[in-house]
């Protein structure tokens, strides 16, 4: 079961944090069996095992990950909204993404929401059978008004 989680405040004019946590079978199943088949070198369909220092303890966090490329531009798109590896991102700037080939070092830059819909369209294109359903009813064929519509609930990195 998918559960969402909204938080506000007062003096803010930012829309309300959107977040999607994942269930039980996805924490304690399906994420650790992605994550070591990465490890191993199975292909699946280009996902990585993201880390990144947690903002608190410093110490380096794990989750598996759908990096998207766009012509050179490499980002990463989170579909549940504000996670905690979206967090720490935000406060350390970077992580590094890993799989059986080696470890890639980058530093992430989160764009606006103007910018996300043409970076959302092309990961629906690529992930919607994975990640389609956190999109709240959008896909690949939406209109741009559609994508930016959604858009603020999803936070999106350029990484380099």
């Amino acid at each position: 079961m998918t559960t969402s989680t909204t938080t506000t405040s007062s003096t803010s004019t930012r829309p309300a944090a959107r977040y999607l946590a994942p269930g039980w079978g996805t924490r304690r199943i399906f994420n650790p069996l992605v994550a070591r088949l990465v490890r191993l070198g199975l292909p699946l369909k280009g996902a990585r095992i993201l880390e990144v220092p947690g903002r608190t303890s410093g110490e380096w966090r794990a989750t598996p990950v759908n990096p998207l490329t766009i012509g050179d531009t490499r980002y990463l798109v989170a579909p549940r909204g504000e996670t905690q590896w979206v967090l720490n991102m935000r406060a350390s700037g970077g992580g590094r993404l890993r799989d059986r080939a080696g470890v890639d070092h980058f530093v992430a830059v989160e764009i606006d929401d103007g910018a996300k819909p043409p970076v959302l369209r092309a990961y629906l294109e690529q992930w919607a059978f994975e990640t389609g359903k956190f999109f709240d009813g959008v896909g690949a064929d939406a209109t741009d008004d559609e994508l930016a519509a959604i858009a603020h609930g999803i936070p999106v990195f350029r990484i380099a």
